[in-house]
């Protein structure tokens, strides 16, 4: 057996930080380090959400696909959702053509449902299952379509101060049901399915689902381990700015109530509590900007941001 590292790098690989000045026998211990953890964690299965700036900075994105690779060669099963909002507004403003939002969701009409589907299931997907497969992964991408994963129906938004008025954000869905039988069958063999919010309805319409909540209930249906989603910012912040490393569900509650969160993070935290409360062990929303948050959260003691409890 040859124990020689590889002559060169993969190619576009960056070379990351050097670690030169780290002693061999550092180095070994933070690697022993990781170990009760890939034993607690190992076959189990974990749901990502991929978004944010860890999915449009080049290093950051090499370094989200290393930890995904180096999570199913230590046995977990890494299940990856990606959104891809940036994405489509740029697709939407090259046809001359600006989003609209109604309550943070956006008004997805024919024409916008078509680019939605063109930049999610074509452009991003294929993104992330070529990053993976670039650093010795085997991804492969999926749709809500594929062997009937999520079925939907039409969303019915209730306006937040009228209750008895409905807002018609077109084709986005709310999701009915998912039969994960196609994701079990990938990891089963080896692979790690990539997969885009778009859901089918009983016409086979076409439904756009937010990412977050796709994460959310797929890792429930899935029995996850851990639902880890990637954000824009450290995890949950109280009024003074500071991380909220560790919450119940009851906490998170109260920090609804007395409008600690707030905006844009309103959907990604309710889908992590419904999540936490449905049978997902540990929720995770951490800052995609750090190099390896990911591995840092799952393989280390050190908090990267909020964890959820589920009690």
């Amino acid at each position: 057996m040859n124990n020689e590292p590889p002559a060169s790098k993969p190619a576009g690989h960056n070379n990351g930080p050097d670690l030169s000045h780290i002693s061999p026998r550092d180095k070994a211990e933070i690697l022993a380090q990781a170990l009760p953890y890939i034993q607690k964690f190992h076959g189990k299965t974990m749901v990502i959400k991929y978004g944010g700036n860890a999915m449009t900075d080049p290093s950051l994105q090499q370094d989200f696909a290393e930890d995904v690779v180096l999570l199913k060669l230590v046995g977990i099963n890494p299940v990856v959702v990606h959104g891809g909002g940036p994405q489509i507004e740029d697709a939407l403003a090259k046809i001359g053509k600006k989003g609209t939002f109604i309550q943070g969701m956006r008004v997805t009409d024919e024409e916008t449902m078509e680019v939605v589907e063109w930049v999610l299931a074509g452009q991003v997907q294929q993104d992330i299952v070529g990053l993976i497969n670039a650093v010795g992964g085997k991804a492969v991408g999926l749709t809500g379509r594929d062997g009937g994963l999520i079925r939907a129906h039409k969303l019915k938004m209730v306006d937040r101060d009228d209750p008895t008025k409905v807002h018609d954000v077109g084709q986005v869905g709310e999701i009915e049901s998912i039969d994960p039988s196609v994701v079990k069958a990938l990891q089963d063999d080896q692979f790690i399915p990539v997969i885009s919010p778009l859901g089918f309805g009983s016409e086979n319409e076409n439904y756009n689902i937010n990412a977050d909540v796709v994460a959310g209930k797929l890792a429930e249906v899935l029995k996850a381990e851990k639902l880890l989603m990637l954000t824009n910012i450290p995890g949950v912040l109280d009024k003074q700015g500071k991380l909220l490393t560790n919450l119940s569900a009851r906490e998170i509650d109260e920090l609804f109530a007395d409008g600690t969160i707030s905006g844009g993070m309103l959907p990604k935290i309710a889908s992590a509590l419904d999540a936490a409360k449905n049978g997902v062990n540990t929720v995770h929303i951490i800052d995609g900007r750090v190099p390896h948050a990911m591995l840092l959260e799952i393989l280390t003691e050190q908090a990267y941001g909020t964890m959820i409890r589920s009690h």
